[in-house]
């Protein structure tokens, strides 16, 4: 491993670029960060699937956010790493240039895209993975097919998202023993989400409750497992480690060391889960935008 290193606040951060280990490091009792180690920011809303649960309401139709004028990239520290998505984050038409924008700052951007989206547009994919214009790769998974396997192991850093209460354990059964990399998110009940989660609360709810009495043997089968704050909640995985090991793994509560930007409303928040009426208005600058998140973290 080859680690870069900077200084936020308290604490070094260790960042291997090649593999995305995070390392935090001090001789003090906790990390008080001065910027953001990481954010989720959303540059569109446009996107052509229409999927049934998407939280963010996303349409054919969906606008795209004034990326190339985001002020406040010039103020993150070097290697902050950015998860970029929508929508679907390929149809905004200054994608290239903006993670162009990215890579002259020393940003690490990740890029999350549907599978459908993935397939359609691979070449496009590996040109941006070889330029090193996006660093991790997310994949919303849509059916675990053959074909989607053999394609995702040509990126080493491609993880493959799975919704607690969507996929259903059969879909990670399809997927075990690849040495693939998997990211379960939590249900998020908003927008279309919320509609989708009334009309079938019951399958829902069941599927929620299988993945989590295989919770155990699914980590078993994939190279990584990692979760997202709302299902570290959902699946009570903390009652899976000790706490020697939920102290090494856990990385914070959302707004912590992260926030959420939405770069097609110009506002931020802790997470993307914060009601809209709770968002704050863009700023030029990350610090006084952080110290907002950092003094409204999550309860999860």
């Amino acid at each position: 491993m080859k680690f870069v290193k900077v200084r936020n606040g308290n604490y070094d951060i260790y960042f291997d670029l090649d593999s995305g280990t995070k390392i935090r490091k001090n001789d003090e009792d906790c990390f008080i960060p001065e910027k953001p180690e990481s954010m989720d920011i959303k540059i569109t809303n446009m996107c052509d699937k229409g999927c049934p649960f998407c939280h963010e309401a996303s349409t054919k139709d969906g606008k795209h956010g004034d990326i190339m004028n985001a002020k406040f990239l010039e103020t993150l520290l070097p290697y902050t790493e950015l998860a970029i998505g929508g929508g679907n984050p390929l149809e905004h038409p200054d994608l290239i240039p903006f993670l162009e924008k990215c890579k002259a700052l020393k940003l690490i951007p990740n890029m999350t895209v549907n599978q459908v989206h993935f397939m359609q547009n691979i070449d496009l994919i590996k040109e941006l993975v070889d330029n090193k214009l996006i660093y991790g790769l997310g994949i919303s998974l849509v059916i675990p097919s053959k074909e989607f396997i053999n394609l995702v192991k040509q990126f080493p850093n491609a993880v493959i998202h799975m919704i607690n209460g969507v996929h259903k354990y059969e879909d990670y059964k399809k997927l075990y023993n690849n040495n693939l990399k998997i990211l379960i998110l939590g249900y998020k009940e908003f927008r279309r989400g919320n509609d989708y989660y009334k009309k079938h609360i019951c399958t829902t709810e069941e599927i929620k409750t299988d993945i989590a009495e295989h919770l155990k043997e699914i980590t078993e089968h994939f190279a990584v497992v990692s979760f997202d704050n709302l299902a570290l909640f959902q699946l009570n995985v903390k009652g899976l480690l000790t706490d020697e090991e939920w102290n090494e793994f856990f990385m914070g509560k959302d707004g912590t060391h992260t926030m959420f930007i939405d770069l097609v409303n110009n506002t931020f928040s802790t997470s993307s889960t914060t009601p809209v009426e709770e968002r704050q208005v863009l700023l030029d600058d990350i610090k006084p935008m952080f110290d907002w998140v950092r003094n409204h973290q999550a309860t999860i």
